[in-house]
């Protein structure tokens, strides 16, 4: 069975998960790869700007290595973050 799904209110909700100390990376990066592959592009700066806010450059490295290898495996992407 195949399908497209597709994020809605990137921006929104990364910065939500972000922001709630319980969500862990792992778990951003799965989002973070949904809105790789989203018509709704998000202020990929603000995000990762974000994500370094609470984890580290290293931490957004690591987020994005991650979210990457999800949405290939998905079948690729639609934008290249900023």
């Amino acid at each position: 069975m195949s399908g497209h799904f597709e994020l809605f209110g990137c921006e929104s909700t990364l910065l939500r998960e972000v922001g709630d100390s319980r969500i862990k990376q792992k778990d951003v990066a799965v989002t973070y790869a949904l809105a790789l592959r989203s018509s709704d592009a998000p202020n990929w700066a603000t995000v990762n700007r974000a994500i370094m806010k609470r984890w580290s450059f290293s931490g957004l490295e690591r987020i994005k290595k991650l979210a990457w290898k999800v949405a290939a495996a998905a079948g690729g992407n639609r934008q290249e973050p900023q």
